[in-house]
């Protein structure tokens, strides 16, 4: 299988290396030349020197998967593919772009017979070594077209991949998969931080989450590496704490308002981060009014 590879981040980098060392043929490019040219040096991919020529240099029917920020960059990518591909290609968005715009995206393409797929990946920098997790959504005949490339990215062909669903299905359980990512870490950070909050028992938190990590109901994938930063450096001191959110908890909180689904946990998790965000303080500034207001209770001040 030859396709194309748009977008040579860190994440987009290694998948193109993955599928060359599978035998899929990619030609790559990428806004910032460097990568391309390292990429090409390692014979990962050919080398496009623009989206034109990545999609000059396939034959039908071709397949462009877009590794690219979501919103406005993706956008532009889908938009000019209109007019460069045509009936029987393939848009594959692999990044991770809201739902409803991967639907229409999908519509927009499918006026002009070009099929889109829209995979929500997982796997982030270990995806190389261990390979992908996949949720695509599309039609039957788009995700066979590219059945190959996802064989290749999973950490096995027959596993860890699926057609779960239309257009849109791909990036929504992906969505919400990052929604439960954000509760799982949040539990176990709270967790850890509480435990460590109990000086008189001096438990080691790297001998504590190793154990934990065979045999235990909270193993994980989280856990592991979790272990592992913790056996390296238990104080943080260098680690600022704050914690940024990538979008997808907020589209899952959302979405659960709009059903009229009860998700605490997700939803909390995400606001925890908003509260680690907060540089002002300007929430807490009021509280200490408040309480300080109707109790008298001390007000700290600054210096």
């Amino acid at each position: 299988m030859k396709m194309a590879l748009i977008g040579l981040g860190r994440m987009g980098a290694n998948m193109a290396r993955r599928l060359s060392a599978k035998g899929l043929e990619v030609v790559g490019y990428n806004r910032s030349p460097a990568i391309v040219q390292q990429l090409a040096e390692e014979s990962c991919i050919t080398a496009a020197d623009s989206l034109e020529d990545a999609v000059d240099r396939l034959t039908a029917p071709r397949v462009v998967w877009l590794m690219l920020p979501a919103g406005a960059p993706t956008e532009d990518h889908v938009v000019r593919l209109m007019d460069l591909l045509a009936a029987g290609d393939v848009v594959v968005d692999g990044g991770n772009s809201n739902y409803h715009d991967s639907q229409r995206r999908g519509a927009m393409l499918a006026e002009k017979g070009i099929g889109f797929v829209d995979a929500g990946t997982s796997g982030g920098v270990w995806g190389l070594k261990e390979g992908y997790c996949m949720m695509v959504g599309g039609s039957d005949e788009a995700v066979e077209l590219i059945t190959p490339a996802l064989k290749a990215l999973a950490p096995a062909p027959d596993r860890g991949w699926a057609h779960v669903g239309p257009v849109g299905a791909g990036h929504f359980t992906k969505m919400v998969h990052n929604g439960i990512e954000y509760g799982m870490m949040q539990a176990l950070a709270e967790g850890l931080a509480l435990i460590r909050g109990k000086a008189e028992f001096q438990v080691d938190l790297a001998q504590l989450t190793e154990i934990w990590r065979h045999g235990s109901v909270v193993r994980s994938w989280l856990l592991d590496l979790t272990a592992e930063a913790l056996a390296a450096d238990q104080r943080l001191d260098d680690i600022a704490p704050v914690v940024a959110d990538s979008g997808e908890g907020r589209w899952t909180a959302i979405e659960a308002i709009e059903q009229g689904v009860a998700a605490p946990v997700m939803t909390l998790a995400l606001t925890m981060r908003f509260a680690s965000q907060d540089q002002e303080g300007y929430t807490n500034k009021l509280l200490s009014i408040m309480r300080n207001a109707f109790g008298g209770h001390k007000m700290e001040h600054k210096g």
